[in-house]
């Protein structure tokens, strides 16, 4: 049996639905950034968005649902960015570091966005296996292009990059749940990458 997900772009037959769709999610932004987590209410983000509260839950069936949606979306458009350039480094780790490090910063940088997407990201269960596939994809074509820019991936290029996504989302689970600074959270993804690539 097929579980409810989130629509997609793809899914949306109109211009106005995609962009009902991106009001939503940059609804779902605004409020995390000014209280993370907590204030990403569904009602709140209907009324933000200036969309029924009905019409909310057709487009995303949970919170968890919106804001893993959103985590896929902000690591696309990263992606889009990353993969349309050369990445500096004379390495592949050295890429991939690179590439983590911008990600990680970017992040750090808005506090409790990162707070609240990755705390849904925690919470996602396999009825959200859609959108959690979207984030996966995302960040596996950023770090297969530093680690071979311009070249399709292997399996085991792309088995390689999966590792090194799961080490980055832990340590950023650290440093969001204050385990870790932002300092060590860098050390730790660094040394991992380079340990994965030698």
């Amino acid at each position: 049996m097929r579980t409810a997900s989130s629509l997609t772009e793809r899914d949306l037959a109109s211009a106005a639905q995609v962009e009902r769709r991106v009001r939503i999610l940059d609804a779902a932004i605004a409020l995390a950034a000014d209280g993370g987590f907590e204030a990403v209410q569904m009602r709140s983000v209907a009324e933000r968005a200036d969309v029924a509260l009905g019409t909310l839950y057709r487009y995303f069936p949970s919170k968890i649902h919106l804001l893993v949606s959103a985590l896929g979306r902000e690591l696309e458009q990263t992606a889009e960015r990353v993969t349309a350039a050369p990445v500096p480094g004379e390495t592949a780790a050295d890429r991939v570091a690179h590439v983590l490090e911008r990600l990680s910063r970017t992040l750090q940088d808005h506090e409790r966005v990162a707070e609240a997407l990755t705390r849904a990201f925690m919470f996602a269960d396999r009825t959200v296996e859609h959108e959690i596939g979207a984030v996966v994809r995302a960040l596996s074509a950023m770090l297969t292009h530093a680690m071979r820019p311009g070249a399709d991936p292997s399996d085991d290029e792309l088995g390689i990059a999966r590792v090194i996504a799961d080490v980055w989302f832990s340590s950023l689970v650290g440093w969001v749940s204050g385990r870790a600074s932002a300092a060590d959270t860098a050390r730790h993804v660094d040394r991992a990458v380079r340990l994965i690539l030698r």
